[in-house]
């Protein structure tokens, strides 16, 4: 029996690229994707077994070609069996001083383009009766947090989507896996776009001292493996789904309190 194929978007770096790694060591056919092509052949030379991984340099804040992007995707290997949404970027910026223009190109890469490349190849998998969709969202997609406005509204509208799809296509035999990772060792931080758009340039304290890329990959790949609905990967800042659930004033005063950046 040969092993599905993943798309990767996102897997230049962080978690994207120890995600790949353990799928490859797994024996997955795998296709990578990001706007760096120099960073995608390094990470898949470091790969465990890279003949058996493509390259396909996508942007996922323009949108116009991924037709193009998703056939090319689907002739590599024939088919594509897992689609794992990484890619986006974040936000560490008040929301009185954070410019629309940031707002708008937060929802336009995190949300519209993995949207638009989600309905690209939705096709594919309602052709074939199966197929998984994966999305690596966060936990701030389960909750609003100090100086991530925009992050986490992009965050919260994919689960409101994928929800959705999962809803709507699970007679088309097509799952959806919600992952929600807390703080994790990757740039994220670094990469965060501030109050003017322009990156923070700096890691977040709790982000260095949070679970390792690789760590994180282990358990995105049995969540995708048995199909769950929904993880949170993280430490104890996990816990924060469930105390606003349970106990949501609670919640709300110690979010106010909070020291996040």
């Amino acid at each position: 029996m040969t092993q599905p194929v993943i798309w990767i978007t996102g897997a230049s770096s962080g978690i994207g690229e120890a995600t790949a790694k353990r799928f490859s060591e797994k024996g997955y056919s795998l296709i990578l994707s990001a706007r760096k092509i120099n960073e995608l052949e390094r990470v898949k030379k470091e790969c465990k077994n890279p003949d058996s991984i493509r390259i396909l340099p996508l942007d996922l804040a323009d949108n116009s070609d991924f037709e193009k992007k998703t056939k090319e995707a689907i002739s590599f290997f024939g088919q594509v069996d897992i689609l794992l949404h990484n890619g986006g970027i974040s936000q560490r910026s008040m929301i009185q001083e954070t410019k629309l223009e940031v707002d708008r190109k937060l929802m336009e890469v995190n949300y519209f383009g993995t949207v638009a490349l989600t309905k690209a190849l939705l096709p594919h998998f309602i052709q074939r009766k199966a197929g998984q969709f994966a999305v690596v969202t966060s936990l701030v997609g389960k909750f609003g947090s100090p100086f991530r406005s925009a992050y986490a509204a992009s965050k919260h509208a994919l689960h409101g989507f994928f929800e959705t799809l999962r809803a709507e296509h699970h007679q088309d035999g097509i799952s959806v896996t919600l992952i929600c990772p807390g703080f994790i060792q990757t740039q994220v931080s670094v990469n965060a776009l501030t109050a003017d758009g322009s990156p923070l340039g700096e890691m977040d304290e709790a982000q260095a001292k949070g679970m390792s890329p690789e760590k994180c990959a282990k358990k995105i790949f049995e969540a995708i493996r048995y199909q769950k609905e929904e993880v949170y990967i993280g430490g104890k800042e996990t816990l924060a789904v469930y105390l606003k659930r349970f106990f949501p004033g609670i919640f709300s005063i110690i979010l106010r309190k909070a020291k996040v950046r």
